[in-house]
């Protein structure tokens, strides 16, 4: 059995397909019918019971959830690509925060400020939401865009699942702040040569 990945255009789970691309690693890609902010299909609460794409089954047959702990999991899968170096090291420990620390704010932060209804049941709160979940945003990306160093990806001359995932959320934020090592990431990870169609089909609309 190989991987299996359950997803929508547009999701988050585009880090996790580029990724498999850029490793080279066989999977099945399933598309969830569904748009962002609309529920997904009841049959699919059998695979995740939250409801929410991307879900990937395992080769065991297990089913994982949440894109930072695909991408931890794949690194520690498979050691022989470029995915992300052993978690036991240095280089490892880095990969871990930041991709931790990706999901817990930058994510969430996005989260909050497309998804205002969801953090309140106020009206009249949804735009002090978005605000706050922008300013948190940019305090978030910032402190991530003083972690490259000195680059040009986040753990020097070679891309990672990590640079895949902060790129995904620069490109959602559209240059709308002033983060010129990430923007440079980006750049990169739209424009290789295996992560690039990747980025293209789930940009396609926008």
């Amino acid at each position: 059995m190989v991987y299996k990945l359950f997803n929508r255009p547009g999701s988050a789970g585009m880090a996790v397909e580029a990724t498999f691309e850029f490793a080279g690693i066989s999977y099945e890609l399933e598309n969830i019918e569904s748009i962002a902010d609309q529920p997904t299909p009841a049959s699919f609460r059998q695979i995740n019971p939250w409801g929410q794409v991307p879900a990937l089954i395992l080769p065991s047959g297990d089913t994982l959830t949440e894109v930072s702990a695909m991408l931890i999991h794949l690194a520690a899968a498979h050691p022989d690509t470029a995915i992300g170096p052993s978690a036991a090291t240095p280089a490892g420990a880095r990969f871990l925060r930041w991709t931790i620390f990706s999901s817990v704010n930058i994510h969430e932060a996005i989260s909050r400020r497309i998804y205002s209804s969801r953090f309140t049941d106020n009206p009249d709160h949804y735009g002090d939401v978005k605000s706050a979940a922008t300013t948190r945003l940019q305090s978030a990306l910032t402190t991530l865009e003083e972690a490259i160093g000195p680059g040009p990806f986040l753990l020097g001359n070679d891309m990672c699942a990590a640079d895949i995932y902060f790129a995904m959320f620069i490109s959602w934020c559209e240059g709308e702040f002033s983060l010129p090592k990430l923007q440079a990431i980006e750049s990169r990870v739209r424009q290789h040569d295996k992560t690039g169609p990747v980025w293209a089909r789930h940009n396609a609309g926008s």
